[in-house]
């Protein structure tokens, strides 16, 4: 099972994006947090900045919609250059149908979920999907506490996922850090949404290749990943 740090650009210079972008090329992906003031109470970025760090940029973009009406938006984000886009269930209308879209104009297709949201409702769409994301503080905003509270909704997750022998990541998004990194990896998570703990450090790359270490080394010793 291979683990994946995602460096989150809401925590880096909106003024010198593909700087900040550069400065983590060790990632595996850039984690783009897009939010439209109406689901979220934020304001980002949209399409335009998605084509640009498209251009600027070597390592994939992981892009999150935390947006009302992504079955009219998420598709353009492919069209952007993302490799990813991840779509919250709560504002999906039809989310099988979007996920099938994602996916046929060449990204993967994730779903997300705040954290009052259950997964089980949901286990029936899980093969239409890449990739689930299980959000660990309120969307909106970075810098927030880790909701320990989502320990358990990472491990029911994961346990669907093996329930229906699926290759999918399950993917983390909310106060990871070094004090809470391994918990999310034994829970079951192994893609990591890391914002502050990145572009808060002196040394972004070294702080993606520390976390990357801390998660690898939890995998390897844990209870899920090694009955995978």
């Amino acid at each position: 099972m291979a683990v994946q740090i995602n460096p989150s650009i809401l925590s880096a210079d909106f003024s010198r994006l593909a700087e900040e972008a550069r400065a983590v090329e060790g990632a595996d992906w850039l984690h783009v947090d897009v939010m439209d003031n109406h689901f979220v109470p934020n304001l980002t970025l949209g399409v335009p900045v998605v084509e640009s760090l498209a251009r600027a940029t070597d390592t994939p973009l992981d892009c999150h919609l935390m947006i009302e009406d992504p079955d009219r938006w998420a598709p353009a984000y492919v069209e952007a250059g993302a490799g990813s886009v991840t779509f919250h269930v709560e504002a999906a209308a039809a989310p099988v149908r979007l996920a099938r879209e994602i996916r046929a104009k060449g990204a993967r297709a994730s779903m997300a979920l705040k954290p009052a949201t259950p997964i089980e409702p949901y286990e029936d769409l899980l093969s239409e999907l890449d990739m689930v994301l299980i959000m660990t503080v309120e969307p909106g905003f970075g810098g927030q506490a880790f909701l320990d509270i989502m320990l358990p909704k990472i491990r029911r997750t994961r346990e669907l996922i093996a329930k229906h022998g699926l290759e999918m990541w399950l993917q983390v998004d909310g106060g990871v850090s070094a004090d809470t990194i391994e918990r999310c990896a034994e829970a079951g998570a192994d893609v990591f949404v890391a914002g502050s703990a990145v572009y808060g450090a002196g040394d972004p790359a070294e702080a993606v290749r520390a976390l990357r270490a801390q998660a690898r080394e939890t995998l390897a010793g844990a209870a899920w990943a090694c009955a995978h």
